[in-house]
């Protein structure tokens, strides 16, 4: 078995990225058109968003044709999982691996892939599938990386001035502006790997009426406007009710003057 484990075949290493709402094997379990064996090793660049499918394959080989298949889980930051299926007892051993959220895809002795029913964000990690065959040993790695859209608002700030915000996304959202003006833009990473990207953005041209705000991620655009006259808003409502404030404060004022002035008058002419 320790012969069988150790063979090195020669084989190509192919990288291949994918993005998609929901992961599925390339090229099933079949082998090549042509009946050989696939290449030595596979890696592949996989992006799922959160909450979506996974299936996590391995190398397209005929299950009568494995002797043993090694599963290895590293997600970022934390020690690795290691899951070992023998072909001959069709016994299966585990060692440090608590998450029982990743499954068999179906029957071990059936089918070597592994499948999560809702990727979260502590799913990010390297996933290794390591087949012995009695020519060699078959290799295909995933680099998962999870995908979180952002929640994207718009609002107005103060003086001529919008603010748009790509909320908790992963990877951090970009964020764009049209017509072109002055913005400032920062980055605040949260403890999951997540990013908020806030953008205030400043008018000096009186005639601007709307602003568009873009927000680019990979799991999907959004564009979001906003009316000039409500961003500065804020601002007119809040002079007008100062002004008025002002007015209704200062005919009090003279009211009271009057009344005083008309009292002590009144009080003169009692006295004489």
């Amino acid at each position: 078995m320790n012969a069988v484990w150790r063979t090195s075949v020669l084989g190509l290493l192919i990288s291949i990225t994918i993005l998609v709402s929901e992961s599925s094997c390339m090229n099933g379990n079949q082998t090549s058109q042509n009946g050989s064996f696939p290449e030595s090793e596979v890696n592949t660049t996989l992006f799922v968003q959160m909450g979506a499918k996974a299936l996590l394959c391995c190398p397209a080989l005929p299950m009568t044709k494995t002797i043993l298949i090694l599963w290895v889980i590293t997600p970022r930051g934390q020690p690795p999982c290691r899951i070992i299926y023998r072909a001959e007892t069709k016994h299966i051993n585990e060692t440090n691996c608590t998450d029982r959220r990743i499954t068999w895809a179906s029957t071990s002795d059936q089918r070597p892939d592994l499948q999560i029913d809702a990727v979260a964000l502590d799913h990010d990690g390297l996933y290794s599938c390591d087949i012995a065959t009695p020519t060699g040993n078959f290799l295909r790695s995933h680099d998962l990386h999870v995908l979180v859209p952002p929640a994207v608002t718009l609002f107005p700030g103060e003086n001529r001035a919008a603010v748009c915000e790509a909320i908790a996304g992963k990877p951090a959202a970009q964020i764009f502006w049209t017509p072109d003006g002055d913005h400032i833009t920062k980055k605040e990473s949260h403890s999951n790997g997540t990013v908020t990207v806030r953008s205030t953005y400043h008018w000096e041209q009186n005639n601007v009426s709307v602003v568009f705000c873009f927000v680019s991620h990979p799991t999907g655009n959004q564009t979001l406007s906003i009316e000039l006259n409500q961003v500065t808003g804020v601002t007119i409502t809040l002079r007008s009710l100062l002004t008025i404030l002002y007015v209704k404060l200062s005919l009090l004022v003279i009211i009271l003057l009057i009344l005083g002035f008309a009292f002590f008058q009144k009080n003169n002419y009692f006295r004489k």
